[in-house]
């Protein structure tokens, strides 16, 4: 079976986490994407099983060599999307799930272009169901300032005027249904026509 590369995006604080582990439990070989950065580990932080953690000089390196799908500078760091391992997984028959940005969405889709692996992407967006409820779930956590929640809702407006540019959109009202919304999308996406005939080679 051919593999699949679910690219997820979607506000922050909006539970794009929280519905994949949901759907888990019925999902078969799947992962999630583990990013590379050049920031400290913070505690806790395990490199390999939270980010890839490179030095700024490896970074370039592979920047230079082509080995990301996607990359961004954020506030001094370096992070990126190893090309490597999504390719194994879709030539394994795996399911590999990015959780990416708007920004790095457009990245990769302009990097599998008319590639023979294109089918092999799909692109959900997960929506909440209202500005005011995203707000709310923000100040549940007890963890943000107000200024970072202003600044998380701001970013959200941006991110929500390009949710036309996904295949599929889920809207997290409710988690089950989300859930389902989402395993319903992995399934439709796997009877894709155009996967009998995909090179797996990014």
């Amino acid at each position: 079976m051919q593999g699949l590369a679910i690219i997820l995006s979607g506000p922050s604080g909006v539970g794009k986490s929280t519905i994949v582990r949901q759907a888990g439990a019925q999902l078969k070989n799947w992962c999630f994407s583990v990013s590379c950065t050049t920031r400290a580990p913070r505690p806790g932080e395990v490199d390999g099983r939270d980010y890839h953690f490179y030095t700024k000089e490896r970074f370039e390196q592979d920047i230079a060599a082509g080995s990301f799908l996607e990359w961004a500078e954020v506030h001094g760091n370096y992070y990126g999307t190893l090309r490597h391992p999504v390719q194994e997984t879709i030539q394994t028959g795996g399911l590999m799930i990015l959780d990416i940005d708007v920004q790095g969405a457009r990245q990769i889709r302009a990097a599998i272009a008319d590639s023979p692996t294109e089918p092999s992407f799909v692109t959900v967006f997960i929506a909440p169901p209202s500005l005011a409820e995203l707000e709310r779930r923000l100040r549940g956590r007890q963890t943000e300032t107000e200024e970072s929640i202003q600044k998380r809702l701001k970013n959200a407006r941006t991110e929500l005027a390009a949710m036309g540019e996904y295949e599929f959109c889920v809207v997290n009202d409710k988690l089950e249904q989300a859930a389902e919304d989402f395993l319903a999308i992995v399934k439709a996406a796997r009877c894709r026509t155009a996967l009998l005939h995909t090179n797996p080679l990014l």
